[in-house]
C-alpha cells in the first residue's frame, strides 16, 4: 500500500501557487501570514506585501494562519490544466471575547493601600537640581554620543582628506625648510615684535 501512495503522489502535478494576502476591510496587505500543508510538512509566509509564493500538488489542502485573524483553508483541484494558481485571499478579525481581569501587584486592596501610604516620595525638584549640577552634565556630554551634524562633519574632512592623500603625502610644516626659513625673515624683520 506504501508503493500505491507514492506513486500516487508521483502522478499528482506541481502547481506553483501565489497570490497577496489581504485584511477583509481594508486594502492592507498582511505581512507575516503562515501559509503551509500540515501532510507535507512544508510552508512559507506571506511578506512585506502580503505577498507569497510556494510549490503544491494538486490535492493538497494549504492553511493559512496569523494571530488575530480567522484560519482559513484552500484545496488545490484535482487534475488542472495550467500549473499556475493565484489568489486574492481576504482574511477576517477573529474577536475573540476573553473575560476581564484585575491585575494587582498585591494580594489584597488593603495591602496595596499599607504599601502606597509607606511609600518614601522625594520631591522632584531635589532630583532635579542634582541632575542640573554641573558635574552631572559634564558627565553626560562626555558619554553623548555625536550629533548627526557633527557625524557629516567628520566624514566630510575624513573625505578631504583622502582626497589630499590621493595627490602626494600631506606635508609637515616643521620639516619644511621654505616654511622655517620664512619664520626666520620673519623675526630678523621684527614681525613678531608686540606693537605698543
Amino acid at each position: 500500500m506504501g508503493e500505491v501512495q507514492a506513486q500516487t503522489e508521483i502522478d499528482k502535478k506541481v502547481i506553483q501557487l501565489s497570490g497577496i494576502i489581504l485584511n477583509a476591510d481594508s486594502t492592507d496587505a498582511v505581512p507575516g501570514v503562515n501559509i503551509y500543508v500540515p501532510k507535507k510538512g512544508r510552508g512559507t509566509s506571506s511578506g512585506r506585501y502580503g505577498y507569497f509564493s510556494m510549490p503544491v500538488l494538486e490535492g493538497d489542502s494549504i492553511i493559512f494562519s496569523f494571530i488575530g485573524l480567522k484560519r482559513q483553508t484552500f484545496k488545490v483541484p484535482e487534475n488542472m490544466e495550467s500549473d499556475k494558481i493565484s489568489l486574492i485571499l481576504t482574511m477576517e478579525v477573529d474577536e475573540i471575547a476573553l473575560a476581564e481581569i484585575e491585575v494587582m501587584p498585591y494580594p489584597s486592596e488593603k495591602e496595596f493601600k499599607e504599601a502606597v501610604l509607606a511609600l518614601n516620595v522625594v520631591d522632584p525638584m531635589s532630583i532635579s537640581r542634582a541632575n542640573m549640577s554641573p558635574e552631572m552634565l559634564l558627565r553626560w556630554a562626555e558619554q553623548m554620543p555625536a550629533s548627526g551634524n557633527e557625524n557629516f562633519r567628520t566624514f566630510q574632512q575624513g573625505q578631504m582628506i583622502q582626497n589630499q592623500d590621493l595627490y602626494g603625502p600631506r606635508p609637515l610644516r616643521l620639516l619644511d625648510p621654505f616654511a622655517w626659513g620664512q619664520f626666520i625673515r620673519s623675526i630678523k624683520r621684527g614681525d613678531l615684535r608686540s606693537r605698543d
